[in-house]
């Protein structure tokens, strides 16, 4: 399989008036295209914070991180603006809570981070041609008779299925999903990892999952286990 990502001796440390702590202590990782790799662990060992820095929302103390998506891109070596376009353009991002807004539909919800980044950019935007993209990206998730209702009006799957759509409306090559299973019931999380199946096995996309529900991690491509700070 493609090598897509690979860390090297990553470290975290943040600092604090009683000290100093050291949350990723050396990680050597290596994630392959179109696989899905759990990582379990207990609260607080490192998990979140490694997604956070694999993800560029957050920079490490120290160590590598390369990506080997069309090109080989270290993000450490990008400006600020060129890490937010890469970011934009290649990873996804779900997480735990929706982050869905109240006042917006599902459909503007999807397309709401291309609208921002356009407008960011000054780039003038065809907006039927990205409410026709969100719309389609809705209807395979099940969501296209949602698609004018608020948040509000969703169930707590539903919900999640949207965040889900707004992740991969760039049709990003790596999905990082930090326990987005962990408000729902069991049916509606099996529902979700099914539905990261289907994009995974139909797209090629790559996933990493953090969560604590063993269920969904015994189905994934490979498991890992975060032990403060280290990954076995």
């Amino acid at each position: 399989m493609k090598e897509i990502l690979r860390t090297k001796n990553l470290k975290k440390t943040y600092w604090t008036k009683a000290g100093s702590i050291e949350v990723l202590k050396g990680i050597d990782f290596i994630a392959y295209q179109g696989e899905i790799v759990a990582i379990t662990g207990a609260s607080g060992v490192g998990k979140s914070t490694f997604l956070h820095v694999i993800g560029t929302l957050d920079k490490p103390t120290s160590g590598e991180i390369l990506f080997k998506f069309d090109r080989e891109i270290n993000p450490l070596k990008l400006s600020a603006d060129c890490l937010a376009e890469f970011r934009n353009k290649y990873i996804g991002f779900v997480f735990q809570f929706h982050y869905l807004l109240s006042e917006f539909n599902v459909l503007e919800n999807v397309i709401m981070p291309e609208l921002i980044a356009g407008h960011y950019n000054k780039i003038k935007l065809n907006q039927n041609i990205i409410k026709e993209k969100a719309f389609e990206i809705l209807k395979k998730l099940g969501l296209s008779e949602r698609a004018h209702h608020r948040p509000g009006e969703l169930s707590g799957g539903e919900q999640q299925r949207v965040a889900v759509a707004r992740a991969l409306f760039k049709n990003p090559s790596l999905v990082l999903a930090d326990e987005p299973t962990g408000n729902l019931d069991s049916r509606s999380a099996h529902e979700l990892f099914e539905l990261f199946q289907k994009i995974n096995s139909e797209e090629g996309t790559t996933f990493i999952i953090v969560t604590h529900n063993e269920a969904i991690a015994q189905k994934c491509t490979r498991t890992l286990r975060m032990i403060d700070g280290v990954l076995t």
